[in-house]
């Protein structure tokens, strides 16, 4: 009997999601078909949906198709016209499976619902639409516990997908007489603007005391040098508040950095293009990063971190992620905006780091309003002499971290569901 073909179309949105939620499901989905004996491999197509999301940076397509794992990708400006009419972008197979990895759980399932497809949601934080969902995929038993008594039978708690990111035990950067520095100022054009300036100045505030340090950037692949080199100059109205600029940055080449900037006070700051490059960021003593879903994947990897947010750039607030950054585009609600933030929004909202959202405590420290580089440099020196502390740190961490495997399990549950169609 011929095999009928099954669409497993996944939903998505930024560049996190992608790195950390997508590409592992993808992978052991893969992984488990070709384990099977031929007459019992399964026929299905890979398609991913992008969705539109504020925390997206509009570089998601080009980075998943550089996979070459997917028949089928859909931009998220697409989405609404590929609901109203799929079939303009493709064939769809009468079967099929919409998994949600990212994004907005309701647009996973009208998609379901368009295509009459099954429905899979993996639930990080909260289920929101279990009545509509076919099978849920939660993060822990705090997520089944919030479903109501109704639907928590189509609940399976499979753990973190965080938690699946590999590291290989080579050695690629480590000279046993420095220490290194992670420095992640952000992916999305906004944060970079406020984050560039920052935190090259901070790392010649750093250098200045401790020259035994190394710096890298590992960047993100929706973005590039001529980023970098834009947002240190004077056509990004923040780098007046900075004195630190880029003096030159060059390709690297014969080692794992592919780019070196030297700023204007001579301090070195290595680039890596490299995406995800775990490995090497495992080996660093500790990051300096803005927030957002990498503290998640920093997290992951037990990397202690220094979590840094400006709050003097609120003006900025198109670097703020979700319904903050939309509408605070808006001009004339920017300066009531901000208001609102610095007196309200911050006093109410505890932690801004993932994994101390995830343990409700600081693990993590968090530097959250008027801070200048001076400061976070000083804490950084401290923090790196202090190393019980950045051990403590990274055991807090791994305590916190799930329990791996989440990604097999997931697609399981999915291949499970490709058998019953």
């Amino acid at each position: 009997m011929e095999k009928k073909s099954v669409a497993v179309v996944i939903v998505s949105n930024g560049p996190g999601e992608l790195a950390t939620w997508v590409n592992p499901v993808v992978d052991e989905l893969n992984k488990i078909n070709k384990s099977r004996c031929d007459d019992d491999k399964l026929d299905f197509t890979l398609r991913l949906v992008l969705v539109p999301c504020p925390n997206a940076t509009g570089k998601e397509f080009a980075v998943a198709n550089s996979w070459n794992k997917f028949e089928l990708i859909t931009k998220s400006k697409s989405f609404w016209k590929l609901l109203i009419k799929p079939h303009s972008f493709a064939n769809w197979p009468k079967k099929g499976v919409v998994i949600f990895l990212g994004g907005d759980q309701l647009w996973s399932i009208l998609l379901a619902k368009r295509l009459d497809y099954l429905n899979i949601t993996y639930a990080e934080w909260v289920s929101r639409w279990p009545q509509w969902t076919n099978e849920i995929a939660a993060m822990n038993i705090k997520v089944k516990e919030l479903i109501p008594k109704r639907y928590k039978h189509k609940c399976k708690v499979i753990g973190d997908l965080m938690a699946d990111i590999k590291l290989n035990n080579e050695i690629s950067l480590r000279n046993k007489e420095k220490q290194y520095i992670a420095l992640l100022p952000g992916s999305k054009k906004a944060k970079l603007s406020v984050g560039i300036p920052f935190f090259l100045e901070v790392a010649d505030h750093i250098a200045e005391v401790n020259q035994n340090i190394n710096f890298i950037i590992p960047i993100a692949p929706t973005t590039d040098k001529s980023e970098y080199l834009f947002f240190q100059s004077n056509k990004n109205p923040i780098t007046k508040y900075y004195s630190s600029k880029i003096k030159t940055i060059k390709n690297f080449k014969g080692s794992r950095y592919d780019y070196v900037i030297e700023t204007s006070k001579n301090t070195k700051i290595y680039l890596i293009k490299q995406h995800p490059c775990y490995e090497i960021l495992k080996e660093c003593d500790l990051a300096i990063t803005t927030v957002g879903a990498n503290t998640a994947e920093l997290a992951a990897i037990t990397l202690p971190m220094l979590v840094v947010l400006p709050t003097q750039h609120l003006n900025m607030m198109n670097a703020w992620d979700g319904i903050l950054g939309v509408i605070g585009k808006i001009s004339f609600i920017n300066r009531f905006l901000t208001f609102l933030i610095k007196n309200f929004y911050f006093k109410k909202k505890k932690f801004f780091a993932w994994p101390n959202i995830k343990a409700k405590r600081m693990i993590v420290p968090e530097r959250i309003g008027n801070i200048s580089p001076k400061k976070i440099a000083k804490e950084v020196l401290f923090l790196i002499k202090n190393r019980d502390q950045l051990k403590s740190i990274r055991n807090d961490l791994k305590k916190a971290r799930g329990d791996e495997g989440a990604a097999k399990k997931l697609a399981s549950i999915i291949v499970s569901s490709i058998k019953k169609l």
